[in-house]
């Protein structure tokens, strides 16, 4: 970042990997960096195929810094075990040995078809045949995803409550805004065994993370039928605060329903149309099955832990412990830097301690925090108000809530290097969101705009893009994007594209 952030403490990868001097010095930081982060207890295998490292290989050739950090996370969350080497060419050396590949486009077919069974079976098969070989993630994500929705139909039909959160805990994406229609059914279901609440509390975490008149509007009228007045009132008060442009519209619905009760009109100074609060979000976003609805894909908005301190109680400084904190945030030491702003007495504390939560993912905390101070902490002078708010949408974005970290930048005067960092993130989360949505043109512009702005466009997201121009039936642009793709680095992913592509041309 450029001098005047240095007082935001957040390590960027990518201006830590610009100042290295060759492709080993990149590795070597790069693995450095991904010690720090937190790891699942388990994974799938200890250490990583020649195939899982071709990738990983291809950024570094290419000096893309933001996709080698993306590629180590993934690598590090797969392969929590595994210490990769601090040299490049001994990671060439990995994947010197050649492996068989597999022809997957007939698993892709038993997927799209929805015939999970068969596309086990013939993963099981091709693991049998080709020692050493595994799907990729993303097949192994639809197909979980594919299996845990039949699951959760299945489990519907038989109005069998038990199993449907079963499915819903099992893959918290069944619930998330681009398949609403479960949470609605989830709450159904609640509806039929008695359990009004918890079905109160489905509609209320759909609230939290669907903010599109669509899909909130459908959600008020169902939880008219469960709820009780106070409750329908603040489920109303609550989707206000996260879609305010639509205030008008849900003012009228909700003089409609309590029409309906029989109850009298609001009057206005009685209606919550304030902007979404750190504390309201704190209560609201539980959600029965473990997991809120969420807009992205990826993964879903965690519900925001209360604020760590009483806030009225903190002064602007006076809490000694300010050097010692300052100095572990500097060495890129959250954890200790965490444990010495413990319970914080100032402000100034609570700031280093948020931008020390972010960077250890807890990325709710954060946002309490920077909320905090950048409400109150405009007596620390220099950029800390500015720079608060910047923490605030990092947070936000973390956490898959797009809109919600837009509409605190559109009113912050952010520096020009954080503008282009919190665009590009917005550009991708929303193209992705797009996609998901079936919205193929709409996802086409958002990577559009993110390549322009950027100068480049991920891999992963490049490939997203050339499926949205297939299915937008855009076929020289799909093949053009899928073969530039697999020219620059042939995966099994590109291959089984590039075959798609030619059996829909040459049927066509």
């Amino acid at each position: 970042m450029c001098a005047d952030l240095m007082t935001v403490p957040r390590k960027s990868p990518s201006s830590v990997l610009r100042s290295a001097r060759s492709l080993s010095k990149i590795l070597a930081i790069t693995i450095a960096m991904g010690m720090t982060l937190p790891s699942p207890v388990s994974a799938q295998s200890s250490e990583p195929a020649a195939s899982d490292l071709r990738a990983l290989i291809y950024y570094l050739d290419h000096d893309d810094q933001r996709s080698v950090q993306a590629e180590m996370r993934r690598l590090r969350s797969q392969f929590p075990m595994w210490t990769p080497p601090s040299d490049v060419n001994q990671l060439r050396a990995m994947t010197a040995v050649e492996v068989a590949t597999v022809d997957v486009a007939p698993i892709w077919n038993r997927i799209q078809r929805n015939d999970f069974a068969g596309a086990r079976s013939l993963i099981d098969q091709a693991r049998t045949r080709v020692p050493g070989w595994s799907p990729d993630a993303e097949m192994l994500r639809l197909l979980e995803t594919g299996e845990s929705q039949a699951a959760f139909e299945e489990a519907y039909a038989r109005r069998d409550l038990t199993a449907a959160v079963a499915a819903a805990r099992r893959t918290p994406a069944l619930i998330r805004c681009d398949r609403i229609n479960n949470a609605w059914r989830l709450a159904e279901l609640y509806e039929l065994a008695e359990q009004n609440q918890n079905a109160v509390t489905t509609y209320r975490g759909v609230l939290t993370s669907c903010t599109q008149l669509t899909d909130v509007v459908p959600t008020l009228e169902k939880a008219d039928r469960v709820s009780s007045l106070e409750e329908i009132t603040a489920l109303f008060d609550l989707a206000r605060q996260r879609g305010p442009a639509s205030s008008d519209r849900l003012t009228q619905l909700e003089e409609r329903l309590r029409a309906g009760r029989g109850a009298g009109t609001r009057t206005a100074s009685t209606r919550t149309t304030t902007r979404t609060t750190t504390r309201t979000a704190a209560a609201t976003t539980t959600a029965v099955v473990a997991a809120p609805v969420a807009a992205a894909p990826a993964s879903a908005a965690a519900p925001l832990p209360a604020t760590p301190v009483a806030a009225g109680r903190l002064g602007l400084r006076g809490d000694g412990r300010i050097s010692t904190v300052r100095r572990h945030k500097e060495q890129g030491n959250w954890p200790a830097c965490l444990a010495a702003s413990a319970n914080p007495r100032s402000i100034e504390i609570l700031y280093e301690r948020s931008w020390c939560a972010y960077n250890l993912d807890r990325s709710g905390e954060a946002l309490a925090g920077f909320t905090i101070a950048a409400t109150r902490g405009s007596g620390l002078g220099g950029n800390i108000p500015r720079d608060s708010r910047f923490g605030m949408i990092l947070a936000y974005l973390a956490m898959h809530m797009t809109e919600e970290g837009a509409r605190v930048a559109a009113s912050t005067n952010l520096t020009r290097q954080q503008r282009v960092e919190v665009e590009t993130t917005i550009l991708d989360q929303r193209g992705v969101r797009a996609y998901h949505s079936e919205d193929y043109g709409q996802s086409v512009a958002y990577f559009n705009a993110l390549q322009e702005l950027s100068g480049s466009l991920r891999r992963d997201l490049a490939m997203l893009r050339a499926y949205a121009y297939l299915n937008l039936r855009q076929y020289d642009q799909a093949l053009a994007e899928f073969t530039r793709l697999h020219n620059e680095l042939a995966t099994d992913d590109t291959r089984s594209a590039l075959q798609s592509l030619s059996n829909i041309m040459s049927s066509g």
